[in-house]
């Protein structure tokens, strides 16, 4: 094992981000990373440095021959940790490539779904079309329902793609020599069309009103109302598809780097939220169902919904705090 990845493997069995390792070296993160994948060597002054905070002989981590057997890997909970090789970086990359345009497809659908059913009724409703508005009702809910069966199909296809890396949402890993490196090289890479998804994803979002404020006042028409509403529809829809499509492929990316709210610290919250989160929500359960038919008071019982959500969100803070600690 070379230094690079030596320096790796010790940075995340401390739960440490390449940021703050390199505010305890006083370099910058690019020093770290560069280090990580074997792009330049630290200075001798920080390879001492670097002893003292993980807590290993220098020895370690200059000489190849010693060997990460010697110093076993695991998380923050004493766990060994599963290791993400190249080649599954790489799959997993490519499933979350290939997934996200037709997931985002799916959802950019179902969005479209009511067009048909909306613009039929409409248009027999005016009589420019030879049929009876019952008719284009049932073709258009016709319609409706083979665009959500379609859209359904391919959320649990590929969906199914993506629950084999559920693992990389949940446990703490880490990567193997060189992965982050190109990970993060891709990251970096797509940044810009990632910006310009979002940027994009807006611009349609406003675009697709501004036919249906003018509409009322400009023409008057239910026709031209449906119109220009299908319109929004249709600037919504690729505006989802932008974000969907953006969002999965640099999720993958924050996945893959352990960050955002994907970090050691988060996922070690999230276990430990993952094992209580059944046994609250069914107490919660409990005493909503249990309070409701003593009082009979169903209209005003459901508030203990949102106070059990404002509650739970506030238990995950407190775990998150005592994990730091």
């Amino acid at each position: 094992m070379i230094l690079g990845e030596k320096i790796a493997q010790l940075r995340k069995k401390n739960g440490w981000s390449q940021e703050e390792l390199a505010g305890k070296l006083n370099v910058s993160r690019q020093s770290v990373s560069k280090w990580e994948s074997a792009m330049s060597v630290p200075d001798l002054d920080k390879i001492v440095l670097m002893s003292g905070l993980f807590e290993v002989s220098t020895d370690y981590l200059l000489k190849d021959e010693l060997t990460e057997e010697e110093f076993v890997s695991g998380n923050p909970d004493g766990e060994q940790m599963r290791r993400i090789s190249m080649e599954e970086a790489q799959r997993f990359l490519k499933v979350r490539r290939e997934a996200s345009g037709r997931i985002a497809s799916g959802v950019a659908a179902c969005i479209l779904s009511p067009a048909a059913l909306l613009f039929l009724s409409e248009a027999a409703e005016y009589g420019l079309l030879d049929l009876s508005k019952e008719l284009a009702d049932g073709i258009g809910m016709m319609i409706l329902l083979l665009i959500v069966a379609g859209a359904v199909a391919s959320f649990l296809i590929f969906g199914r793609e993506m629950g084999r890396y559920e693992y990389l949402e949940k446990e703490i890993f880490e990567l193997s020599y060189g992965v982050e490196g190109m990970v993060r090289e891709k990251s970096e890479a797509y940044a810009p069309v990632f910006g310009t998804k979002m940027a994009g994803g807006v611009a349609l979002c406003i675009l697709g009103f501004i036919p249906l404020i003018l509409s009322e006042g400009l023409w008057g028409t239910g026709m031209a109302e449906v119109l220009c509403f299908i319109f929004l529809l249709t600037c919504v829809a690729a505006a989802v598809w932008l974000f969907v499509s953006a969002g999965i492929i640099h999720g993958a990316y924050i996945q893959l780097l352990q960050e955002g709210d994907y970090t050691v610290e988060k996922k070690s919250t999230g276990k430990f939220l993952d094992r209580i989160a059944p046994v609250y929500w069914c107490v919660v359960t409990a005493g909503y169902v249990g309070y409701s038919l003593w009082s009979w008071n169903w209209g005003t019982s459901w508030i203990v919904w949102p106070v059990a959500g404002i509650l739970y969100g506030a238990l995950a803070g407190v775990v998150g705090i005592w994990k730091k600690c």
